[in-house]
């Protein structure tokens, strides 16, 4: 099992009505039902990121037919909606929380839906949802000077671990950009495995720190969700978001050089 081929689901909003700026990565409640219900049917034993990172770290085997449930932001949807369906099946999962995103005390108001409060994420860390980081004000990482990157990374980390009373294991890249640089930084805030996004199946020679996901929209259908969660067809699925992804990294790495160079001359 230790080059197993992993899927592991990415879900933002689980909603009836989200607004125009979730509205593409949301999922309806019927559809998350019915698809955690395909996971059951399939035999497929879901785990969470820490412990499918401890696996592949020690060299002990996976599970039996292993998925990975996660969600990025901290929607209050993933309470409402995901947690009964979830805990129905006894399913773990793990969430990853903007902390500057979520209600309360920490809250730097540019949450795009309904949020989470800190009393909702307890009640799912409670019910077997590992809680990760997810940056404190979910910038793209890659683009910040160091001190910045640092503030976010650092932040978020502590603020997890004052609210919940445990230090955060995993963490989520917003937007799915990373690089070198922050993958390092995010090491060294003490997060032992991070995961990117590219679509793709997660591999244990990915490295603990670049962990693909699966992105599941509100347009997945179910014999679409069918084929990821089988690992199936994955290159013809993703096929236009790794189109755009090539694309739009040609144009960060051109504004990071911009910036280099700016930042030379000064």
């Amino acid at each position: 099992m230790s080059d197993a081929r992993v899927p592991i689901l990415m879900y933002h909003a689980v909603s009836t009505s989200p607004n125009d700026a979730t509205r593409d990565l949301s999922v309806a409640p019927e559809a998350f039902a019915e698809q955690m219900a395909l996971i059951g049917d399939l035999g497929l034993t879901p785990v969470r990121t820490a412990d499918l990172a401890a696996r592949w770290r020690s060299g002990k085997p996976l599970p039996e037919r292993p998925v990975l449930i996660t969600f990025d932001d901290g929607y209050e949807g993933v309470h409402r909606h995901a947690l009964p369906v979830l805990a129905g099946h006894g399913f773990p999962a793990t969430l990853f929380v903007s902390t500057g995103w979520l209600k309360g005390p920490h809250d730097t108001g540019g949450g795009l839906d309904t949020m989470l409060d800190w009393a909702q994420v307890r009640e799912l860390a409670e019910a077997d949802v590992e809680i990760g980081g997810h940056s404190h004000t979910h910038p793209q990482l890659d683009q910040l000077p160091d001190g910045r990157l640092r503030s976010e990374l650092i932040l978020c980390k502590e603020i997890i671990s004052d609210e919940l009373g445990t230090v955060p294991a995993s963490f989520a890249y917003p937007y799915g950009y990373s690089s070198r640089r922050v993958r390092e930084a995010v090491r060294e805030t003490g997060y032992a495995q991070a995961l990117a996004v590219n679509n793709g199946l997660a591999r244990r020679r990915q490295g603990p720190y670049a962990l693909t996901r699966l992105t599941v929209r509100r347009g997945t259908g179910v014999e679409e969700f069918r084929r990821m969660v089988q690992g199936r067809a994955i290159t013809r699925t993703f096929a236009g978001d790794r189109a755009l992804t090539k694309g739009y990294a040609l144009v960060r790495r051109a504004r990071q050089v911009r910036r280099k160079a700016i930042r030379s001359r000064v």
